[in-house]
């Protein structure tokens, strides 16, 4: 057994009740102060240099290695929840009504909180810094930006050589499998959102107006002829319309009509391609029928994209410690997207997926966002294992 998770399993109870409390005060989007006391008091007594966000409730937390210095290491965990109602019958179910944590941040912070009591505990021994990355906003608007913005990448006092981090899931795979890709693993997420201007009329002559709701329901099936006869089947792209509006009563024509698409692609030549393609349809078919579109393409997180390197050295570290069955590699990326994209677009690194799922059937568990989502936290020590093994090792190979 490796020394990481030997010392893991040391602070499994303490990781799990903290993993407990922090799902009873799910908190959305930036501003997460009860999150940020819990981890405060779980990263106490540790040899840590803290700093707290100043536009989010964040956490960054710096250990200086005893033989340093030297390279850096980030480490990442995602703190915020969704506005879900549990539905669960965890006995430490969510306090707070209509929100849950449905995509398992809560085990995120709890297996990064149990890295760095690991790596505390080994201090001594490391040739470098570690930088612990708790974030709020992951579902929201993008907390990730911001701590780049406000100098996460630096905390240590110079730029992060590598990043590593984890996303547990509740369906899927067994527990306990690891899986993860190297290049694009999962997509961009933008949204196209469109309104279709009209002039409102009697339903019974519709001639004397200019109808935007037909033209509208062209324009959704366009878009999906545009996707296949436009982009190549190799390089993907998902264009689901979520949303479609217009009027108020049967025989109202109304003057608008709108629609609301998300946009998933796997490359940054696809995504700009599909931005102005998208814009420009919706427009001609509305110019062909006299109409205005007038569209909003909105961009959202980039593409996540493991280093090559980086992947195989996770890869080889997962099989090494809990051994080649625990690990899949996937043929395909995931349409999910995560604001770790922006890590890994200025640091070198992989993102993780471990399963935490606690059925027997995967297949048929609840996933992520489910009102029903079970995450099981016996896998804890070993997230919290994995992030200070990574760590450990990366630190050791110096700045190659």
């Amino acid at each position: 057994m490796s020394a990481t998770l030997e010392l893991a399993k040391q602070f499994s109870d303490e990781i799990i009740t903290l993993r407990h409390a922090l799902h009873q005060v799910p908190e959305f989007d930036l501003e997460l102060p009860k999150t940020q006391q819990l981890v405060l008091e779980a990263l106490a007594g540790l040899p840590l240099e803290i700093t707290l966000g100043k536009e989010l409730s964040s956490v960054t937390a710096v250990l200086r290695g005893g033989r340093g210095p030297g390279p850096v290491v980030l480490l990442r965990g995602d703190m915020d929840a969704l506005p879900v109602t549990e539905r669960t019958n965890v006995p430490f179910i969510s306090q707070h009504p209509g929100m849950m944590h449905a995509c398992g941040h809560d085990l995120h912070v709890a297996g990064l909180v149990g890295a760095a009591k690991v790596l505390s505990a080994l201090q001594a021994e490391l040739p470098g810094d570690v930088v612990f990355m708790f974030q709020p906003g992951e579902e929201t608007s993008g907390g990730a930006p911001i701590m780049i913005r406000e100098g996460v990448l630096d905390a240590a006092g110079r730029r992060a050589d590598a990043a590593y981090g984890l996303h547990v899931g509740s369906a899927g795979q067994p527990l306990g499998m690891w899986s993860s890709k190297p290049g694009s693993f999962m997509a961009a997420a933008d949204q196209l959102h469109v309104r279709v201007v009209g002039a409102g009329t009697h339903g019974a002559t519709p001639y004397r107006g200019k109808d935007p709701i037909p033209v509208a329901c062209e324009m959704v099936t366009a878009l999906q002829t545009m996707i296949t006869r436009q982009f190549d089947v190799f390089d993907p792209v998902v264009l689901t319309v979520g949303r479609i509006a217009g009027g108020t009563k049967e025989n109202i024509i109304p003057d608008d009509a709108v629609f609301d698409a998300t946009v998933r692609t796997f490359s940054e030549a696809t995504r700009t391609k599909v931005q102005r393609t998208s814009t420009q349809l919706v427009e001609a078919m509305a110019a062909a029928h006299g109409l205005v579109a007038e569209v909003d393409y909105e961009i959202g997180y980039p593409v996540t994209v493991n280093d090559a390197a980086e992947y195989g050295f996770a890869r080889d570290t997962i099989v090494d410690v809990f051994g080649a069955d625990r690990f899949r590699e996937r043929s395909n990326p995931r349409c999910g997207a995560e604001d770790m994209s922006y890590v890994l677009n200025e640091v070198p690194g992989v993102y993780l997926n471990l399963s935490a799922c606690r059925s027997a059937d995967p297949d048929a568990a609840a996933d992520n966002h489910s009102p029903l989502a079970d995450f099981d936290d016996s896998i804890l020590p070993d997230a919290a294992a994995l992030l200070a093994e990574l760590a450990v090792r990366r630190l050791a190979r110096g700045l190659e």
